[in-house]
């Protein structure tokens, strides 16, 4: 096994930064334990890739860091990061296959960005004024 690996994920404009080592299975993100991570649907998304490893994933310390976007935003880039530092930890090929098969954004980023709004349009990117010919 290697001493420690360190790992990055992004989404949108959040990036997160992992680093894994040999431990007792402690998850912090943003130096906070994941057990007290709130709300409670982004500690289950952040979950995922620790249960799908399973006792694998309890012998990797991880303490994740993340900055800019979004909450949601966040927890995805950490989710990413999170999977591809056990994935790079462990070397496991089976745990490669496994994350994705089950999400295929476990190991690879979602690249989908915010179309900057166009000359001449109202409030997004594609709204126009209607046009009524009566």
């Amino acid at each position: 096994m290697v001493k420690s690996v360190q790992t990055a994920g992004k989404r949108k404009s959040a990036i997160a930064r992992a680093t894994a080592r040999p431990g007792h299975g402690v998850v912090r993100v943003n130096s906070r334990l994941l057990e007290l991570y709130e709300p409670e649907f982004d500690r289950l998304r952040l979950q995922e890739p620790l249960l799908l490893a399973g006792p694998k994933a309890a012998e990797v310390d991880i303490d994740v860091n993340t900055v800019g976007g979004g909450r949601a935003s966040q927890t995805e880039a950490s989710r990413l990061a999170i999977a591809k530092a056990l994935v790079q930890f462990t070397g496991s090929k089976d745990l490669k296959q496994k994350f994705l098969d089950y999400d295929r954004h476990l190991l690879v980023a979602d690249t989908r960005r915010k179309e900057p709004r166009k000359f001449g349009t109202h409030s997004r990117a594609r709204a126009k004024r209607q046009k009524s010919y009566r």
